[in-house]
């Protein structure tokens, strides 16, 4: 047998080192979900915090790094710090690539309780599936990341000569504010030949998948006012507009009657795109019955190849506490989606121009609280990507499937930025059902495990390699 995995019998070497290490990766995996590592700001930083020293630990233990730390940059240019990154690496030798593995240990907020069928913050196995908070976005792509590597170690044994970089981000789910001065601050050592971006997910449970796009993202707060105070609605309704009929009419004017955005500036653009039949598309998103898709063209090139609005957030009396008076104001959170080949500058120049055109009954518009993300479209001609399919194909029996995503990763384009020369590899352990920044978030076990097995699989390559 060869260390080189270039043969089935180093493949396997590998397939039962990584089924030999997985009780302990998946308690490794447990022990982290049950930190509430929420990076947002109105949530507990201690957390996050104490998430990163759990993380450099299980780095530590690994025994092949020269150096391990948790870091923090400045976000923007400002004194207030991001939330802590760990940052591990190993230098190559003898002529052997650099391979930097990202993840971020931070996460969503969990919502309500009861929403959840088990506690988020508690890991709970129900059949084939991992539940909690981070079980798969994307504290499994960290503890993906150690297992490999762990796999690789007891397969070849820890004197390696491919160089590693560990990249693990605290404040991914806040907007990763602090990336790009991370980046510029650690800029020698995060230097690699091939970025592994473990955040996406895969085809199905039994097919992986290579993200090749990638959509970009505009999200602000877009306040309407009409009024200078509140007024009561039987004296005044009919007559003055409240905020509220305001704000309802400009939404609308974001989308046409199919549900297609007809925003005048946002641009679509074009790819391959799989068989994907609605039927499909009403099992995953969970359509209820009789509600139909919105959009037009091939469901993969709604959610890959053309822009999306979505209003998440309200700022309005909820109904119990609901009075009889105008609203003088309403503000909600608008996350927009943008299609590769647009700039979210771009996109966001075009929003604007939008709903200042399109306010009704004279309303006032504030948009704050703005950010941005650029689109990515990956490079597939490269020799890591030959590699990574072939890893996966060695890993899960099939060949994988280049899709896109509709959601985005902003900081990819800091990386091509300050990286140019790096091929970036997006890879992940999520599928269909793991319901990501959703209640019952879970991890399939036996994706996680192919998920393994191909990095295990391509760092023993990597290690091979002239």
């Amino acid at each position: 047998m060869t260390s080189s995995a270039e043969n089935p019998a180093a493949v396997n070497a590998l397939a039962d080192a990584v089924d030999a290490g997985l009780p302990r990766a998946l308690a490794d995996l447990g022990d982290l979900v049950r930190i509430p590592s929420v990076s947002w700001a109105a949530f507990d930083s201690a957390h996050v915090h104490r998430s990163a020293e759990a993380v450099k630990g299980l780095i530590e233990d690994l025994g092949v790094f020269d150096s391990v730390a948790i870091s923090q940059a400045p976000i923007g240019d400002s004194q207030t710090l991001g939330q802590p990154a760990v940052l591990a690496t190993r230098a190559a030798r003898n002529g052997k690539p650099t391979i930097m593995l990202y993840a971020h240990h931070d996460v969503q907020p969990p919502g309500r309780d009861e929403d959840w069928q088990s506690p988020p913050f508690e890991p709970t196995v129900r059949g084939d599936r991992l539940y909690g908070r981070g079980a798969a976005d994307d504290k499994a792509g960290v503890i993906a990341h150690i297992a490999a590597i762990r796999a690789l170690i007891d397969t070849v044994g820890g004197d390696l000569e491919l160089g590693l970089v560990l990249f693990f981000e605290g404040e991914e789910e806040f907007g990763s504010r602090s990336f790009k001065n991370f980046l510029l601050q650690h800029r020698d050592e995060l230097a690699a030949d091939v970025i592994v971006v473990a955040d996406s997910d895969n085809w199905d449970v039994d097919t992986p998948a290579l993200t090749v796009a990638l959509r970009g993202n505009v999200t602000f707060r877009l306040t309407v006012r009409t009024l200078d105070h509140a007024s009561h609605s039987g004296m005044f309704g009919g007559a003055a507009p409240d905020a509220m009929l305001a704000m309802i009419r400009l939404l609308a004017t974001l989308h046409d009657e199919a549900g297609s955005v007809a925003v005048d500036g946002l641009t679509s653009s074009e790819g391959e795109t799989p068989d994907y039949p609605e039927s499909q598309l009403s099992q995953e998103a969970a359509f209820l019955e009789g509600v139909q898709s919105i959009g037009s063209g091939s469901i993969p090139s709604r959610l890959w190849f053309q822009p999306s609005i979505t209003v998440t957030g309200i700022d309005a009396p909820t109904v119990a506490n609901a009075s009889n008076t105008l609203l003088p104001a309403v503000s909600v959170r608008v996350s927009a989606r943008i299609a590769p080949g647009q700039s979210a500058a771009e996109a966001f120049d075009a929003l604007e121009r939008h709903l200042r055109a399109n306010a009704p009954f004279g309303a006032v518009i504030d948009i704050d609280d703005v950010d941005k993300g650029d689109p990515f479209l990956v490079d597939t001609s490269g020799w890591a990507v030959a590699e990574v399919k072939r890893a996966m194909a060695d890993a899960w029996g099939v060949d994988p499937v280049e899709t896109g995503i509709g959601g985005s990763i902003p900081f990819i384009s800091d990386l091509v930025d300050l990286f140019p020369a790096a091929q970036i590899l997006v890879t992940g352990v999520e599928d269909p059902d793991s319901r990501a920044h959703s209640p019952n978030e879970s991890l399939h076990l036996g994706v996680f495990r192919r998920a393994v097995l191909t990095e295990a699989t391509l760092l023993a390559r990597l290690n091979s390699r002239s």
